[in-house]
């Protein structure tokens, strides 16, 4: 089971150090989602980021840093966006309807399944599937490997996602929730925690 982190929407002064000590503990898979923001921005945050690491990075947006700084793909956040023009690499997308969790597989690498339960990150957004639902997608083969599990996501839910079969699990709020970018400089329990997170996937 993969374990993909999606970075805060905005920016902070301690993320280039917090998000290396992450790789650095085995983070292989992370989304750079800073929407609404500058360009400018986000290329700073890479550039204050080894190299190396560039490989396991995803971007939501300014989808022309991925061949600038050699990124693993793109991600689209909705159902109907299109590819951009030309575009030949890896991708994946979000999906929040099990009735387009189908279409939304083919040919992306994989799919974020939004909404499983309520976010951490997103006070207004809820779950919209019951465990029901979720059960029957699974024994249809909707939910598989290429399908991660998304919203509210955490250390106590991801043997349940593990259960239904989904191929990974996508973290947000309940690793970033654990670091006040405002008053704190020690990040140590948002490593720890990243820890804990990593023996739950296997």
């Amino acid at each position: 089971m993969k374990l993909v982190l999606i970075t805060k929407p905005t920016f902070f002064v301690e993320e280039d150090k917090i998000i290396t000590a992450l790789f650095e503990e085995g983070l292989d898979n992370l989304h750079l989602y800073k929407p609404g923001s500058s360009p400018m921005y986000a290329e700073r945050l890479l550039s204050l980021l080894p190299e190396d690491y560039y490989r396991k990075i995803t971007v939501h947006d300014h989808y022309y840093l991925k061949s600038e700084y050699h990124l693993a793909g793109i991600h689209l956040d909705e159902m109907d966006m299109p590819l951009p023009d030309g575009y030949r690499g890896r991708f994946s997308r979000t999906c929040t309807d099990l009735d387009l969790l189908k279409i939304a597989k083919k040919k992306a690498e994989y799919v974020f399944l939004k909404y499983i339960f309520h976010s951490q990150s997103e006070p207004d957004a809820d779950s919209t599937f019951t465990a029901d639902q979720l059960k029957e997608a699974s024994r249809k083969g909707l939910i598989d490997r290429h399908v991660y599990a998304l919203g509210g996501m955490n250390l106590e839910n991801v043997k349940f996602a593990k259960d239904l079969g989904f191929g990974g699990v996508v973290i947000c709020g309940d690793l970033w929730n654990r670091f006040d970018i405002h008053n704190q400089q020690d990040y140590r329990e948002l490593i720890s925690h990243f820890e804990k997170l990593r023996k739950a996937v296997g």
